[in-house]
């Protein structure tokens, strides 16, 4: 999934929680009824418009309930553009404990290799063997 398509659920899903538990929001929101690609859209180009790179969560989700609840907005022009979103993954102990046990696996196979480097005999270089000169040989 791309990370625009996984920014625009994001939203959603916030402003969605936030209708369940605010009703004015809810009210606004359900009167404007603006697709969320145009607030996602308009939420891209207030970000670019303030030369900044990161955000706060707040503030992102603050320009979308501005744009969810303000009617006659100016949204402009989508942008072809990526957005990175951070989630935070909660692993059950199961998980955290296959994931560690492949990390160890991992470490040791790297560690065994690098013994495996290092015992390997080197080959040593060939050295062509002159013939030695005698005493009893004619020049």
């Amino acid at each position: 999934m791309k990370g625009t398509e996984q920014f625009n659920q994001t939203i959603k899903a916030y402003l969605d929680e936030r209708a369940k538990n605010d009703e004015l929001f809810k009210a606004m929101y359900e009167k404007v009824n603006r697709p969320i690609e145009e607030i996602t859209t308009f939420i891209i180009n207030e970000v670019k418009k303030s030369g900044r790179c990161g955000f706060a969560d707040e503030e992102i989700f603050g320009l979308a309930v501005h744009a969810a609840e303000t009617e006659n907005l100016e949204i402009g022009k989508s942008t072809n553009c990526s957005v990175v979103i951070n989630h935070h993954l909660e692993l059950t102990e199961e998980e955290k404990a296959e994931q560690k046990a492949l990390a160890l696996k991992r470490f040791q196979d790297e560690e065994y290799r690098k013994l495996e480097q290092r015992n390997k005999p080197k080959p040593k270089p060939q050295v062509e063997k002159q013939p030695q000169a005698s005493l009893f040989d004619e020049f």
